[in-house]
Parts: C-alpha cells; structure tokens; sequence
C-alpha cells in the first residue's frame, strides 16, 4: 500500500518551500520542518517533505544505495512527485542520502557550466545530530559576521569537501541537511573552515 503523501499538498509544500528557501538565503540558520509524513523507510519525513516540495518531473532524482534498495521508496517518490528517478548522479537535479557518512563525492553529481551553473544538484542529507552549537565556521553571502554550524553523522573529508565546492563558486553543489524536526541549508557560495 503506498503511503500517503502531503495532507494539504499545497499549503504543506508551501511551508517546507519556505523554509528550504529561508534556509539557502541565510546559511547556517536552522529552520523548522514540521511534517507527519510516513513515507516508507529508510526515507526520513524530513527527505520525502523535501523532495515533494522541491522534485517534480522537471527534475531527476538521485537515491543512495539504502534508499534504492527498497522499491517503495522510489514508487513513494514517483506516484507523488512525478519525478524521473535516475541511476546516474550526475543527471539528477535533486539526489536524497539517507546515509550520509557514505555520501559520493560532490563531483559524482552535476556542477553546473560556466554558462550554466544553476544546471547543478542539490543534495539532501538525512543527518541525526544539527545545530547551531561551535562545529564550522560559516562566511559568505546572507550570513550577518559569520555563522556555526554542528551536524552529524557526515564523511569524514566534509570540511575539505565544502571547500573544494566553494573554490569552484559559481559552479558547485548546494547542500540541505535535514534533521528530524529541521533544516539548515549550505549552498556554495559559502565558506566553511574550522570543525
């Protein structure tokens, strides 16, 4: 039986809309995410609240390795999103990891082109533990000063990860990690060091 998808699609989509976009427009900031999604495992609320608010059939989808694994998950994600889901990362618009300590390297995804750099991925990761607790310290576009952020569970090269996707601006991933309740947002323009 497929779980159902937004009870008010349109307003519930409008909420998690706002608060991914409050999220990349002022990074760092922990935005809340309230959903009673009961999507089917290993996806979180949190992801399938995402991506239905964010996928649709303009933009493929990317599922890691545990998501795959289970058919329900892509039927969930198809049936309420119209999303084509891809094997390749490096077509997808959007990619869900609901196991983020073996997140692919950034560049197995789309950067975008120096004419194009919107033509990238965002990715979306299931993470347990964020804050805004002293991790990394956060510089750039929409952060008053500088900004800390704490999350986990993540790679062990996150921070070298980041910077490398930060040197490469305006091309790069963007990067939503998505909590049980919340979100916070890093998208490439912005510095990370320390953590």
């Amino acid at each position: 039986m497929l779980a159902r998808g937004f009870a008010d699609p349109v307003h519930d989509a409008q909420g998690v809309f706002r608060a991914v976009m409050d999220a990349l427009a002022r990074p760092g900031t922990i935005q809340p995410l309230v959903t009673e999604l009961a999507p089917p495992a290993p996806l979180t609320p949190e992801l399938a609240a995402i991506a239905l608010a964010l996928t649709d059939a303009d933009a493929p989808l990317w599922l890691d390795g545990a998501l795959a694994k289970n058919p329900a998950v892509a039927s969930f994600l198809r049936f309420h999103t119209g999303a084509r889901i891809t094997a390749d990362p490096l077509d997808a618009a959007f990619a869900l990891v609901s196991d983020p300590a073996a997140c692919p390297d950034f560049n197995a995804f789309a950067q975008g082109t120096p004419a194009y750099p919107d033509r990238s991925a965002t990715l979306v990761l299931a993470v347990s533990d964020l804050s805004d607790r002293p991790g990394w310290r956060l510089d750039g576009p929409g952060i008053k000063g500088s900004a800390t952020l704490s999350a986990a569970p993540l790679p062990a090269d996150m921070r070298d990860r980041l910077g490398r996707n930060h040197a490469g601006f305006p091309q790069g991933i963007d990067l939503i990690l998505a909590a049980p309740g919340r979100l916070a947002a890093l998208p490439r323009s912005t510095r990370v060091t320390g953590g």
